[in-house]
C-alpha cells in the first residue's frame, strides 16, 4: 500500500506530504486561535452553555498551567519548555519521522498545538480553555481546548505509528 509506504527522502511524495500535514498544522492553528477568540470574546470566565445535555459543555476556564493544570502559575517556565520541544521537534523532525507519513502529519499536529498554546501564554499569561466533557455531575474531565487535542491525537499518531512499524534501525539489524 503506497499510501504508508515509507517516503524517499528529498522526493516530490515527501514534499506532498509535509505540505499536506503543514496545512493540516496550520488549519488547526487557525481554528485553535479563532476559537479561543470567540470564548474571549463571547464568554465570561466560567460561563457554561450546555451542547448535549449531560455530556458536552462549552465552559470558560483559564489554565495557568499545563494539562491538567500541572505546573500551575508556572507560566514562564511553562512557556520556555514548549519553545525548547518545539525547537528539539523542528531540529530532528526528519529523524523523528523515519520517513513515514503518519508520523510528519503526527509531529506536524504537535508543534500546532504548542504553538497554540505558547500564543496564549504570551498573549493572557495562561491558556484559554472551554471544551468540557462530562458525565452529568459524576464525571468531569479536565477542559480543554483544540490545541490540546491536536497534541493529544498527534501524539497517539505518533505511538501507534512507533508500535506498528519497525523502526528502519530494526529492519536494518535484523536483516
Amino acid at each position: 500500500m503506497k499510501l504508508l509506504s515509507r517516503i524517499e527522502e528529498h522526493s516530490p511524495r515527501e514534499r506532498k506530504v509535509f505540505f499536506f500535514s503543514l496545512a493540516a498544522a496550520i488549519i488547526l492553528l487557525a481554528v485553535d486561535q479563532l476559537t479561543k477568540i470567540w470564548v474571549v470574546k463571547c464568554f465570561k470566565i466560567y460561563e457554561s452553555v450546555e451542547i448535549i445535555p449531560g455530556f458536552f459543555n462549552f465552559t470558560s476556564v483559564r489554565n495557568q498551567g499545563a494539562a491538567w493544570s500541572i505546573l500551575s502559575g508556572k507560566v514562564g517556565f511553562l512557556l520556555v519548555f514548549s519553545i525548547l520541544v518545539a525547537i528539539c521537534i523542528g531540529i530532528f523532525f526528519r529523524k523523528l519521522c523515519e520517513r513515514c507519513p503518519e508520523r510528519f502529519l503526527a509531529l506536524l499536529m504537535i508543534l500546532s498545538g504548542i504553538v497554540g498554546n505558547c500564543i496564549d501564554r504570551m498573549c493572557y499569561g495562561e491558556v484559554v480553555d472551554f471544551l468540557h466533557v462530562h458525565y452529568y455531575n459524576a464525571y468531569h474531565y479536565p477542559v480543554f481546548n483544540v490545541a490540546d487535542m491536536a497534541i493529544c491525537c498527534g501524539v497517539g499518531i505518533f505511538l501507534i505509528s512507533g508500535f506498528c512499524r519497525k523502526s528502519e534501525k530494526e529492519k536494518v539489524s535484523s536483516c
